[in-house]
């Protein structure tokens, strides 16, 4: 990819650099789908921007990467802007100080792509309330992730679940999917009552909390919260009349699945890349009703045992 460094720059002449970058890779219309904004900070900008590359081989998108610098000082805006190499649409890295890192929504405004949906990512760090944002504001999606955050680990998922609106979605439950296939592939295998279950994973595992909420909304039971070593979630033990359905992956790789009159068998079970949670996040820019019932089930108080 060639780069074009603009220094102290305008939303109109990345808008322009973008015109000329389709014109010298002689693709004037890209078909993409959808605008991919990035807030990030300098140190994890890199394996961001290299994730969206990857998801972007699924959907085609304008990936604006910004960042928010000190907020001291004169405005200045400073971009990376470029196309091809592994990306399928256009790509430019926004670097905002001064003044303007308070009101990013003045450059990214002009820059989204006309009559199509925006997404905005946070890897790290995202807002308390994503949908009020300058930026969230401006989406259909907004996408954090609970497990990479720097600080408040502890309480990170539980304030975005406070937060929940139409749109908003957190990787910690995207990681989610094939374990939530599993078990309701288990229990049409086995359609018994469940009494109880157990949820083990590491300390501060924000996925582990979801599975939890989602299998005490979905199947009206108690949920034990245990803390393994990891990696991830570990283990899930739903206790039924005629004994345990167990998936077991201490490894992060292959799990056992275990369940009554039937022989153990292997499965392929591992932990995705942050590309391929990105990746399927896009596919859906619709209300997720069953993770909206979860985040709230997840808001909630919990009571004592």
């Amino acid at each position: 990819m060639t780069m074009v460094e603009l220094l102290d720059t305008t939303s109109s002449a990345i808008a322009a650099e973008f015109v000329r970058s389709r014109t010298r890779a002689g693709s004037p219309a890209m078909g993409m789908v959808m605008t991919l904004v990035i807030v990030v900070d300098e140190d994890d900008a890199e394996s961001a921007m290299t994730a969206a590359r990857q998801a972007s081989a699924e959907h085609p998108a304008r990936v604006l990467g910004v960042i928010l610098g000190d907020g001291r000082g004169a405005p200045v805006v400073n971009a990376q802007v470029g196309t091809g190499s592994g990306w399928t649409g256009e790509t430019a890295l926004i670097r905002l100080r001064g003044e303007v890192t308070k009101h990013p929504e003045s450059v990214v405004l002009p820059l989204l792509l006309p009559d199509s949906p925006v997404a905005v990512w946070w890897p790290t760090d995202a807002p308390a309330d994503p949908a009020r944002d300058p930026l969230g504001a401006l989406a259909q999606r907004r996408i954090t992730d609970s497990a990479n955050v720097s600080r408040k680990k502890s309480t990170a998922l539980r304030s975005q679940c406070a937060a929940y609106t139409r749109g908003n979605t957190d990787l910690a439950w995207t990681r989610l999917t094939p374990w939530r296939a599993l078990l309701a592939s288990a229990l049409d295998q086995h359609p018994v009552k469940v009494s109880g279950a157990t949820v083990a994973a590491e300390r501060h595992n924000p996925s582990a909390d979801l599975l939890a909420a989602w299998l005490e909304d979905r199947l009206r039971v108690d949920v034990t919260r245990t803390t393994t070593e990891g990696p991830g979630v570990t283990e899930v033990v739903l206790e039924t009349k005629d004994g345990p359905i167990r998936i077991a992956r201490p490894d992060g790789v292959l799990a056992t699945y275990s369940s009554p009159s039937h022989p153990d068998r292997p499965i392929a079970l591992r932990r995705r890349e942050v590309s391929e949670l990105l990746a399927e996040e896009l596919r859906r820019l619709d209300e997720d009703d069953v993770y909206a019932a979860t985040a709230r089930r997840l808001a909630k108080p919990r009571r004592r045992r």
